[in-house]
């Protein structure tokens, strides 16, 4: 079990690999946006940028393209999740995947989050002998605690090891994640993070009309961007509600928004923004806090970084990697909401060290554009293709 520890698995990697033919298997595609189908996205726009060849597998839904980046899109059957319609379940054999490997020939199989569809498809990769990259994108077994299905998050992480065992290699978002998974026994982990347009998260996007209208008697903007649903938290935010001088302000959607409605009555929601909306928004805020806990990335608080707004988030996970403290933002224990408190009220009592944090969230990120992170990925497929070719993989 090996972990890319290099400035945490975000250094330049070199590939020899020539055009590649990819097949990726995502557990969410298009018309769902989450961080899954995002990073997916971004990929196959790598892809075809740099000539190479894609197929996307993806559950099917309506809405779903029938093609993105100029590469085809097969739909598979699915299911919705009961009681949580924006997650698909995959219904399709491996025999399917075996027959839709054959026809494509990829060199290599990418798997986005896998879980229902990415288990059949790395068992067909795995009796194929066709190279598979995991990538461990959510927490589904914590997240189903945050759901209150604790008791069978000993079976999702049965099937998370079989499957991150039978790909090739397995790339965490995180060190954080990196480690959490080889002590589950996860082999052969590798850090791949995610990148970030720095385009359109920018500095340059703040915009003092909208400030005015975010908050009208010129308080400091807090803010957050997050589905509002139970494993982000976003209720933990009513500590800071009360701070003087400042103004809350929410960006997402979810099933708990009238609930947080109610509980942060003086907080401005936005609702679910897309397009130049978003970072717009996030660049005119002050501060922003991330208060979810089970994050294995958390591209939020790097669209936050892009923009020039400094950080407060739980020491745990993904924040790790993406906050170093009192340069780019604050990290405070996870749960202890007073320290989550007191870090915001100092930041907002204090401009002059706002905008020293500010100048160096965006300095640490600038550099991580998806073409970046992408060339990494690309150098990662020609690991997997190179293991395979020697015969050097072992299922544990």
């Amino acid at each position: 079990m090996v972990v890319d520890s290099s400035a945490a698995g975000f250094s330049q990697a070199g590939s020899s690999i020539g055009n590649v033919r990819v097949a990726i298997v995502a557990e969410s595609f298009l018309p769902q946006v989450n961080g899954v189908t995002n990073s997916v996205l971004r990929v196959l726009e790598h892809l075809r940028d740099r000539g190479h060849e894609a197929l996307v597998i993806a559950p099917q839904d309506e809405g779903v393209p029938d093609e993105y980046a100029g590469f085809p899109v097969i739909a598979l059957a699915a299911m919705s999740l009961p009681g949580y319609a924006d997650v698909r379940i995959g219904l399709t054999p491996t025999s399917q995947f075996e027959r839709i490997f054959a026809d494509f020939a990829p060199d290599v199989v990418h798997l986005a989050a896998p879980f229902s569809m990415g288990y059949s498809a790395v068992l067909a990769t795995s009796r194929m002998s066709i190279p598979s990259v995991a990538v461990f994108q959510t927490e589904i077994a914590a997240y189903a605690t945050s759901y209150g299905w604790a008791r069978i998050t000993p079976v999702l992480w049965h099937r998370l090891r079989r499957i991150h065992s039978l790909a090739t290699l397995t790339l965490a978002p995180s060190t954080y994640t990196a480690q959490t998974l080889m002590e589950r026994g996860v082999p052969r982990v590798r850090i791949w993070g995610r990148g970030v347009d720095s385009v359109r998260f920018s500095p340059s996007k703040r915009d003092e009309v909208l400030r005015a209208e975010l908050a009208p008697n010129g308080e400091v903007i807090v803010g957050t961007m997050a589905r509002l649903a139970p494993e982000k938290r976003v209720a933990d935010l009513a500590v800071l509600a009360d701070i003087p001088g400042s103004r809350l302000v929410i960006v997402g959607d979810g099933p708990l928004r009238a609930e947080l409605e109610e509980l942060l009555g003086e907080a401005y929601f936005c609702g679910k923004l897309d397009g130049d909306e978003l970072p717009r928004v996030v660049a005119s805020m002050d501060v922003f806090v991330h208060p979810g806990e089970l994050e294995t990335f958390g591209q939020a608080i790097q669209e936050a970084e892009a923009c020039g707004v400094p950080v407060i988030a739980p020491a745990v996970g993904g924040p790790l990697d993406l906050i170093e403290p009192d340069v780019t933002g604050l990290l405070y224990p996870p749960g202890d909401l007073a320290e989550m408190r007191a870090q915001a009220e100092a930041l907002v009592n204090d401009p002059v060290r706002r905008d020293r944090l500010s100048a160096g969230a965006h300095a640490a990120v600038e550099h991580r554009t998806w073409s970046y992170i992408c060339d990494q990925l690309i150098a990662h497929y020609d690991d997997a293709c190179s293991t395979v070719r020697h015969g050097e993989l072992e299922v544990v």
